[in-house]
């Protein structure tokens, strides 16, 4: 089995589900009303309030189409029970997958938090098997499926740098993940020419449409161009978009000189693309800018910028203690393993980028997806989330703390069943693999919950730290929680790959 679905659901009241609704829309504050005071009474009193919320929402009799995600998507037994609901509106019997998920996006947009979007997939994914059940072999099978697609819309048509991903490498990204087995090789073509010719989207109301074109206009009344920084990026992704908020923080700037070491999933960088290039960096929200010229507030960042941009959400950075060539230089490991070396003027600047690159990681990455689990040998990592964590610090300091017990617990498990002389070579590279993925989640996991220990937000108002952390101070920098900042697509940030080798910390690598 195969499953990128989120591992629980908290006990959330129907109550408070219900009285986040919004006030104007009328109706809704009766239903809420006795959905709430039948809470007591029986679970098919709750039944029937979900039936007729779900049909008003599938209607959208008083809702717009932007209002139909936040009643699906929440983490409680009442929003599960109108998701049901809603989805029995539509019959997906005899319907290819990708024929299915469009069909159900012409209904409503697919807005709202990554883990909210999530659970809607889930229940699209629950549906379609159930209508066709004799297409796919299990529920989790189709949910792997629609997220396999949901990324692969991303590559395809998001605004990414690079190499997009070919019908071959999509195959080779779901091989072993269908009950341990592989997908049909003609559904994985048919499910990749489908994305390819057509993208995936999700209806719009009226009003948005034509903010949309009236934007359009006046960009080409004034002259100016399309892709402003409003405008770059793919949110035909719900999970891996990276948050770009123009007013977010700015955490620390100054020279560096950037190599890069090592591309996504670890594999090495070409020689012929590993020079060290020098910028002014910026490390702004959960971003790292590099740019030619000094950092200037008002000026709009460029897409070469973007191209160079870097996400540091679950990311680690340390000193690189293996490269002997440059003093004061520093390694960062991103969430999709990309690895990057950066010298900085004087040891104390190397420490201090080292401190606030943790420190931002540490108290913005929102909670990791499940990795695939199952039956299957293959090793997957889990699917890290771009965007910022909606945690107080009090919880997210209790999220790594609970991961890193996790993670221990699996490091130690998967070293007391070292794979026997006489298994294939594959097997002995799949454990290795593991190990070192869970040996650096240890380490990573240790630093950020030090990080939160020692004061999380404040230290990031801090001056510059030694290694012990960084200078504490009283006020605390915002990242503007209360607005919805528009996503910018940095840098292709898909964790769930095939993996590479990567560099392992056990041997010591020469950088050349």
């Amino acid at each position: 089995m195969a499953s990128w679905c989120l591992s629980h659901c908290c006990n959330a009241g129907v109550k408070t589900a219900l009285l986040e609704a919004h006030s104007e829309m009328g109706s809704t504050e009766i239903l809420e009303k006795e959905a709430s005071g039948s809470l007591s009474n029986s679970t098919s009193s709750n039944t029937e309030a979900a039936k007729r919320l779900a049909k008003r929402l599938y209607q959208l009799d008083r809702f717009k189409r932007s209002d139909v995600a936040k009643h699906l998507g929440k983490n409680n037994e009442f929003s599960k029970l109108v998701a049901e609901e809603y989805l029995k509106f539509f019959d997906f019997t005899g319907m290819t997958l990708d024929q299915s998920l469009r069909y159900f996006f012409k209904a409503f947009s697919l807005v709202g938090e990554t883990q909210e979007r999530e659970r809607i997939l889930v229940h699209f994914s629950n549906r379609y098997f159930y209508c066709n059940p004799d297409t796919i072999a299990s529920q989790d099978g189709v949910h792997c499926l629609t997220c396999a697609m949901m990324l692969l819309n991303t590559d395809l048509h998001g605004h990414n740098i690079g190499k997009k991903m070919t019908c071959q490498e999509f195959i080779a990204n779901l091989q072993g993940v269908d009950e341990g087995g592989d997908f049909s090789k003609d559904l994985l073509k048919a499910l990749y020419n489908s994305i390819k010719n057509e993208k995936l989207e999700w209806a719009v109301d009226d009003e948005e449409k034509k903010k949309s074109l009236s934007e359009g206009a006046d960009e080409k009344a004034n002259g100016t161009h399309p892709k402003s920084i409003s405008r770059i990026g793919s949110t035909t992704n719900p999970f891996l978009d990276i948050p770009h908020d123009p007013n977010a923080a700015v955490y620390k700037s100054g020279f560096l000189a950037r190599k890069i070491h090592a591309d996504m999933d670890g594999k090495k960088t070409p020689r012929g693309k590993r020079g060290w290039k020098t910028f002014y960096a910026v490390l702004k929200g959960t971003v790292l800018y590099l740019q030619k010229d000094e950092y200037k507030p008002e000026k709009a960042l460029s897409e070469e910028d973007l191209k160079n941009a870097v996400s540091v959400h679950h990311a680690l950075a340390s000193q690189a203690t293996d490269y002997e060539k440059k003093p004061n230089v520093l390694k960062l490991k991103t969430a999709d393993w990309r690895v990057l070396l950066f010298q900085a003027q004087s040891p104390e600047e190397m420490q201090g980028w080292i401190n606030k690159i943790n420190c931002v990681a540490a108290v913005f990455s929102a909670p990791p997806f499940p990795a695939a689990i199952g039956s299957q040998k293959k090793f997957s990592r889990p699917l890290l989330p771009a965007t910022t964590t909606k945690l107080s610090q009090e919880e997210q300091l209790k999220s790594h703390e609970s991961k890193l017990r996790q993670i221990t617990t699996e490091l130690a498990e998967h070293r007391s069943y070292p794979p026997d002389k006489k298994v294939k070579a594959k097997e002995v590279d799949e454990y290795k693999l593991k190990d070192h993925y869970l040996e650096f989640e240890k380490t990573r996991y240790e630093m950020y919950v030090r990080l939160l220990k020692e004061g999380g937000l404040e230290l990031l108002s801090g001056g510059r730290g030694g290694p012990a952390g960084l200078k504490k101070s009283h006020s605390s920098p915002s990242l503007n929680p209360d607005t919805s900042p528009v996503t910018a697509k940095v840098k292709r940030n898909v964790s769930e790959r095939k993996d590479h080798r990567p560099e392992t910390p056990s041997i010591k690598q020469k950088v050349t």
